[in-house]
């Protein structure tokens, strides 16, 4: 069976294609042929070593956590009904034709949705919906999402919109701003332009009287019993970001409003002050508010196939590689040379 294998930690040359032995699916587990892998920033950021205290992997090792692909084969005790279902799973290494995974982990692909489009959803879908529900963003929220034009901020603009909220989506550059445009951002700004905080919060605007006067939530309900107008701010922000960029957009959060801080392509996630943000009344999340239980990931993987399903949720794949070429799509992966998704066709 041929597998993508990061031969020692470094840069993406260390992946290389190797033959592994065939797996088989023991006792409770069913067997995938793998149709496509799904890729994720945080991927590369293993590869090269750093994150060693959150992800203890030793070379060699096959890289990935999951899959698009159909079932071929179960185990004992698992339903053979199972068997040539197409579906998403987690998985430990999914750079690989074939792979096993618990009975327990599969979610069903729907007619309609190719398996190409579900393993773009594997990951990033089920963080985005479950990262809007971990914020409980809602009608008229305003909402800033900072990478808004990777494999998981394009799904957040659509998941945000549908949820009624207004989204300010901020990207770098011409061709990614126009992306995120085309896919229903209320406003789009820049963070290439010196100024791009400041035609955020202009963006972002006040709350519409109307929403606030509804009491949708706790700031809402403040408002309207004060008679005190919304600032020009952000109710939420998705930072999937970090870094610098994500500590500059803090202080586009309303007081009492949310922010998250779950991205770190950066090299780090944003150093928020935590007193800072109890003194203004501001939530703040992390990564650990989107690592979900198996049930729930199942939960939310079902959503957004049903979504995409539905023709309301279209992930972007901008790139994509043979699994003999994963070197090539890690390197694109850190160079943000695609939009949204970059995934392995095996």
């Amino acid at each position: 069976m041929r597998a993508a294998q990061v031969k020692a930690f470094g840069g993406p040359e260390v992946l290389a294609t190797v033959e592994l032995p065939e797996p088989v699916a023991g006792p409770g587990e069913v067997l995938i042929e793998v149709a496509h892998a799904d890729t994720i920033f945080v991927e590369t950021q293993v590869r090269s070593g750093h994150f060693r205290a959150y992800f203890p992997v030793e070379p060699p090792y096959v890289p990935g956590g999951g899959v698009a692909g159909t079932v071929t084969a179960v185990g004992a005790g698992v339903d053979a009904e199972w068997v040539g279902r197409r579906v998403t799973s987690f998985v430990t290494g999914s750079y690989a034709e074939r792979v096993t995974a618990p009975a327990t982990a599969p979610t069903p692909v729907p007619d309609g949705v190719d398996l190409r489009t579900a393993a773009a959803l594997v990951h990033d879908g089920v963080t985005a919906a479950g990262l809007l529900e971990r914020t409980a963003v809602g009608r008229g929220d305003r909402v800033l999402i900072l990478g808004a034009s990777g494999g998981m901020g394009t799904l957040l603009i659509q998941l945000a919109r549908a949820r009624g909220a207004r989204v300010v989506a901020a990207a770098r550059g011409t061709r990614k701003t126009a992306l995120v445009r085309e896919l229903g951002a209320d406003a789009v700004v820049d963070v290439s332009e010196p100024d791009w905080v400041e035609r955020a919060r202009q963006s972002l605007g006040r709350r519409p009287e109307s929403t606030r006067a509804a009491g949708t939530g706790t700031e809402d309900a403040t408002q309207a019993a004060t008679g005190t107008a919304t600032e020009a701010a952000a109710d939420v922000v998705l930072d999937g970001v970090g870094g610098d960029l994500g500590l500059a957009a803090f202080p586009l959060t309303a007081d009492g409003g949310r922010f998250s801080a779950h991205g770190a392509p950066t090299g780090g996630f944003a150093p928020v002050d935590a007193t800072e943000a109890e003194r203004r009344g501001v939530t703040l999340f992390g990564i650990g508010d989107v690592q979900f239980g198996e049930a729930e990931a199942r939960r939310l993987a079902s959503h957004v196939l049903a979504e995409a399903a539905a023709g309301r949720l279209r992930p972007v794949i901008g790139a994509r590689f043979p699994l003999t070429e994963a070197a090539a799509a890690h390197a694109a992966i850190e160079g943000r040379e695609a939009l949204g998704k970059v995934v392995l066709d095996v």
